[in-house]
């Protein structure tokens, strides 16, 4: 389950970010150069203080079940080691009784998994939802503050940038940002979430 953390960035929906740049009912910006600047916004929201402490509460959540599924699987292994080993001593009503035995418990161990597995995903999820946004929430302030025209997210496949120098990514700033307003202190370095840190786009 450690790489469960990383799914939620591959699963996450994400935002349209470039809504920042509709226009509305607020006067038209002052004419001159579009100010644009890039973010890997799921990178952002997993690397906030908040999200980096809720998504290790939920690892701590389903590790007993992990476990449930761990001593399964050894049962299976072990059922499974002493039918091979013991096979030409039993009959073959006993070889076709442990079969299907160890047969029953493989099927309920895919199952649980699968079961384990969906309920995870849906859970990071609502948690990744909530708190982007809200992180989502910061960086329209932090744009309309510091004259951004547009904001684009480099973290979704279908992005149209190319290239971003790293002076325009902004991705650290709105962690940063996000984490003086929530108050969430930095988890401690061991519990911290391996993900990589934000960079510019390629």
């Amino acid at each position: 389950m450690k790489s469960s953390f990383a799914l939620v960035v591959t699963l996450a929906s994400g935002l349209a970010l470039s809504a920042a740049a509709q226009t509305s009912a607020a006067p038209a910006a002052p004419a001159g150069p579009a100010k644009i600047a890039v973010i890997a916004f799921q990178v952002a929201v997993a690397q906030t203080n908040e999200g980096q402490r809720n998504f290790a509460d939920l690892q701590k959540k389903f590790e007993p079940r992990r476990q449930q599924l761990k001593t399964l699987s050894d049962e299976v292994d072990s059922l499974t080691k002493q039918l091979q080993a013991q096979g030409d001593k039993l009959s073959p009503v006993e070889q076709q009784s442990r079969a299907t035995a160890i047969d029953t418990k493989k099927k309920q161990l895919e199952r649980d998994a699968q079961d384990a597995q969906n309920d995870m995903q849906q859970e990071m999820q609502d948690l990744y939802n909530a708190l982007a946004s809200k992180v989502y929430d910061v960086l329209s302030t932090y744009a309309e503050q510091h004259n951004y025209t547009l904001v684009l997210d480099v973290a979704q496949q279908s992005t149209p940038v190319l290239y971003a120098n790293k002076a325009s990514n902004i991705t650290q700033q709105i962690i940063d940002a996000y984490n003086v307003k929530s108050g969430v202190p930095a988890p401690p370095a061991s519990a911290a979430a391996p993900v990589a840190k934000p960079g510019a786009a390629h």
